[in-house]
């Protein structure tokens, strides 16, 4: 297993993107200005974007592992690592995601608790409702991680 740091040509891992984050022009706001990580086990299994939010605090916006290899312990593997490669930089790690139960499960087995959230944020930013799991996203969450 190995993990890469993506410079050039971001938007060839877009199929890939789109499965964390499903409206490309949401991705756009972040992609070229963050720092993206591809991890291989063989071939391509799973992307993260990382963007500075400030001095201290660094965000995880996208982190999508294709289904066929979900499950399999690569998206907490890149979590890991990408903790590890700015826990030098940054005190604090936040992701924001929906109110789902097994992604919330997942992060908080990474060691992220319960931040804030931002009211409406999917239905006000999205131009189609988003479902996960049968349950309409509406507001986002934000978990924080001690690095």
């Amino acid at each position: 297993m190995r993990i890469e740091k993506i410079t050039h040509n971001k938007k060839q891992y877009l199929d890939l993107l789109l499965l964390a984050d499903e409206q490309e022009d949401m991705i756009d706001r972040y992609l070229e200005s963050g720092d993206m990580f591809a991890l291989y086990d063989d071939d391509l299994k799973t992307v993260c974007v990382v963007v500075a939010i400030d001095e201290e605090t660094c965000e995880l916006k996208n982190l999508a592992t294709y289904k066929k290899y979900q499950g399999k312990g690569y998206a907490k593997a890149m979590i890991k690592f990408v903790s590890d490669y700015y826990k030098d930089n940054y005190k604090t790690m936040l992701v924001g995601t929906g109110e789902t139960p097994s992604i919330l499960t997942f992060y908080e087995s990474c060691e992220f608790g319960k931040s804030h959230s931002i009211k409406n944020f999917f239905t006000d930013n999205y131009d189609h409702p988003i479902f996960e799991e049968g349950i309409q996203l509406i507001d986002m969450v934000y978990l924080k991680k001690e690095l």
